[in-house]
Protein backbone atom coordinates (compact mmCIF):
# COMPACT_ATOMS: atom_id res chain seq x y z
CA UNK A 1 0.00 0.00 0.00
CA UNK A 2 1.54 3.30 -0.98
CA UNK A 3 1.39 6.27 1.30
CA UNK A 4 0.88 9.61 -0.35
CA UNK A 5 3.19 12.38 0.71
CA UNK A 6 2.21 16.03 0.95
CA UNK A 7 4.47 16.72 -2.04
CA UNK A 8 2.31 14.53 -4.31
CA UNK A 9 -0.29 16.35 -6.33
CA UNK A 10 -3.95 15.24 -6.03
CA UNK A 11 -3.90 13.50 -9.45
CA UNK A 12 -0.73 11.58 -8.48
CA UNK A 13 -2.39 10.40 -5.25
CA UNK A 14 -5.46 9.39 -7.26
CA UNK A 15 -3.33 7.40 -9.72
CA UNK A 16 -1.55 5.68 -6.84
CA UNK A 17 -4.89 4.65 -5.29
CA UNK A 18 -6.10 3.44 -8.68
CA UNK A 19 -2.95 1.33 -9.14
CA UNK A 20 -3.47 -0.13 -5.66
CA UNK A 21 -7.05 -1.15 -6.50
CA UNK A 22 -5.88 -2.67 -9.80
CA UNK A 23 -3.17 -4.65 -8.02
CA UNK A 24 -5.66 -5.88 -5.41
CA UNK A 25 -8.12 -6.95 -8.13
CA UNK A 26 -5.39 -8.85 -9.99
CA UNK A 27 -4.27 -10.57 -6.76
CA UNK A 28 -7.86 -11.68 -6.10
CA UNK A 29 -8.17 -13.42 -9.49
CA UNK A 30 -8.06 -17.19 -9.33
CA UNK A 31 -6.06 -18.79 -12.15
CA UNK A 32 -7.91 -21.20 -14.41
CA UNK A 33 -7.34 -24.87 -13.79
CA UNK A 34 -6.13 -26.88 -16.79
CA UNK A 35 -9.14 -27.46 -19.05
CA UNK A 36 -11.35 -25.05 -17.07
CA UNK A 37 -13.62 -22.66 -18.94
CA UNK A 38 -15.37 -19.80 -17.10
CA UNK A 39 -19.18 -19.99 -17.15
CA UNK A 40 -19.49 -16.68 -19.01
CA UNK A 41 -17.21 -18.02 -21.75
CA UNK A 42 -19.34 -21.17 -22.06
CA UNK A 43 -22.51 -19.07 -22.28
CA UNK A 44 -20.83 -16.84 -24.89
CA UNK A 45 -19.84 -19.87 -26.98
CA UNK A 46 -23.41 -21.17 -26.91
CA UNK A 47 -24.79 -17.73 -27.81
CA UNK A 48 -22.35 -17.40 -30.74
CA UNK A 49 -23.31 -20.86 -31.99
CA UNK A 50 -27.03 -20.07 -31.67
CA UNK A 51 -26.57 -16.80 -33.58
CA UNK A 52 -24.67 -18.62 -36.34
CA UNK A 53 -27.50 -21.16 -36.61
CA UNK A 54 -30.09 -18.36 -36.63
CA UNK A 55 -28.20 -16.64 -39.48
CA UNK A 56 -28.23 -19.80 -41.58
CA UNK A 57 -31.91 -20.45 -40.89
CA UNK A 58 -32.83 -16.85 -41.73
CA UNK A 59 -30.77 -16.99 -44.91
CA UNK A 60 -32.49 -20.20 -46.04
CA UNK A 61 -35.95 -18.95 -45.12
CA UNK A 62 -35.49 -15.69 -47.03
CA UNK A 63 -33.18 -16.87 -49.80
CA UNK A 64 -33.25 -14.67 -52.89
CA UNK A 65 -31.05 -15.85 -55.79
CA UNK A 66 -30.76 -12.28 -57.07
CA UNK A 67 -29.14 -11.07 -53.87
CA UNK A 68 -25.80 -12.93 -53.96
CA UNK A 69 -24.09 -10.18 -51.96
CA UNK A 70 -26.54 -10.61 -49.11
CA UNK A 71 -25.89 -14.37 -49.06
CA UNK A 72 -22.13 -13.85 -49.09
CA UNK A 73 -22.36 -11.36 -46.21
CA UNK A 74 -24.53 -13.72 -44.18
CA UNK A 75 -22.12 -16.60 -44.75
CA UNK A 76 -19.16 -14.42 -43.75
CA UNK A 77 -20.82 -13.33 -40.52
CA UNK A 78 -21.84 -16.94 -39.84
CA UNK A 79 -18.24 -18.09 -40.34
CA UNK A 80 -17.01 -15.42 -37.91
CA UNK A 81 -19.61 -16.46 -35.32
CA UNK A 82 -18.63 -20.13 -35.72
CA UNK A 83 -14.93 -19.27 -35.29
CA UNK A 84 -15.77 -17.30 -32.16
CA UNK A 85 -17.94 -20.13 -30.81
CA UNK A 86 -15.18 -22.72 -31.32
CA UNK A 87 -12.52 -20.40 -29.92
CA UNK A 88 -14.60 -19.61 -26.85
CA UNK A 89 -15.35 -23.29 -26.32
CA UNK A 90 -11.58 -23.81 -26.24
CA UNK A 91 -11.29 -20.80 -23.85
CA UNK A 92 -9.16 -18.70 -26.20
CA UNK A 93 -8.62 -15.06 -25.33
CA UNK A 94 -8.90 -13.86 -28.96
CA UNK A 95 -12.34 -15.44 -29.27
CA UNK A 96 -13.64 -13.79 -26.10
CA UNK A 97 -12.27 -10.48 -27.34
CA UNK A 98 -14.06 -11.01 -30.67
CA UNK A 99 -17.32 -11.82 -28.88
CA UNK A 100 -16.97 -8.71 -26.76
CA UNK A 101 -16.45 -6.66 -29.90
CA UNK A 102 -19.68 -8.05 -31.40
CA UNK A 103 -21.50 -7.45 -28.11
CA UNK A 104 -20.21 -3.86 -27.94
CA UNK A 105 -21.44 -3.21 -31.49
CA UNK A 106 -24.81 -4.71 -30.55
CA UNK A 107 -25.04 -2.57 -27.41
CA UNK A 108 -24.17 0.63 -29.31
CA UNK A 109 -26.59 -0.27 -32.13
CA UNK A 110 -29.41 -0.98 -29.70
CA UNK A 111 -28.72 2.23 -27.79
CA UNK A 112 -28.81 4.27 -31.00
CA UNK A 113 -31.94 2.40 -32.08
CA UNK A 114 -33.60 3.34 -28.82
CA UNK A 115 -33.45 6.97 -29.91
CA UNK A 116 -35.82 6.26 -32.79
CA UNK A 117 -38.10 3.65 -31.20
CA UNK A 118 -41.59 4.54 -32.39
CA UNK A 119 -43.73 2.12 -30.40
CA UNK A 120 -43.77 -0.27 -27.46
CA UNK A 121 -42.81 -3.26 -29.61
CA UNK A 122 -39.64 -1.48 -30.74
CA UNK A 123 -38.74 -0.61 -27.15
CA UNK A 124 -39.30 -4.23 -26.04
CA UNK A 125 -37.09 -5.51 -28.88
CA UNK A 126 -34.34 -3.02 -28.02
CA UNK A 127 -34.44 -3.93 -24.32
CA UNK A 128 -34.44 -7.63 -25.28
CA UNK A 129 -31.17 -7.01 -27.17
CA UNK A 130 -29.58 -4.48 -24.85
CA UNK A 131 -29.96 -6.19 -21.48
CA UNK A 132 -28.61 -9.68 -22.29
CA UNK A 133 -25.80 -8.26 -24.45
CA UNK A 134 -24.75 -5.90 -21.65
CA UNK A 135 -24.90 -8.61 -18.99
CA UNK A 136 -22.83 -11.05 -21.04
CA UNK A 137 -20.34 -8.29 -21.90
CA UNK A 138 -19.95 -7.48 -18.19
CA UNK A 139 -19.35 -11.08 -17.14
CA UNK A 140 -16.88 -11.68 -19.96
CA UNK A 141 -14.61 -8.92 -18.61
CA UNK A 142 -13.53 -10.93 -15.55
CA UNK A 143 -13.37 -14.11 -17.63
CA UNK A 144 -10.97 -12.35 -20.02
CA UNK A 145 -8.77 -11.33 -17.10
CA UNK A 146 -8.60 -14.94 -15.92
CA UNK A 147 -7.83 -16.17 -19.45
CA UNK A 148 -5.02 -13.64 -19.75
CA UNK A 149 -3.31 -14.68 -16.49
CA UNK A 150 0.15 -16.22 -16.83
CA UNK A 151 0.19 -19.96 -17.35
CA UNK A 152 1.86 -22.42 -15.06
CA UNK A 153 4.75 -24.64 -16.15
CA UNK A 154 3.62 -27.45 -18.44
CA UNK A 155 0.26 -25.80 -19.19
CA UNK A 156 -0.91 -24.91 -22.69
CA UNK A 157 -1.15 -21.11 -23.15
CA UNK A 158 -4.55 -19.63 -23.99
Amino acid sequence: MSVSTPSQSPPARGYARSRERDDEARAALVPLEPGERPTAVTVGAIVALALAAANVIAMIARYDSEEAGKTTGTLLITAILLAIAVGMWKARYWAVLGMQTLLALTIVGAAVGSLTALNANAVILIVALLVPASVLFWFLIKAMARLQMPTRAGEEPH
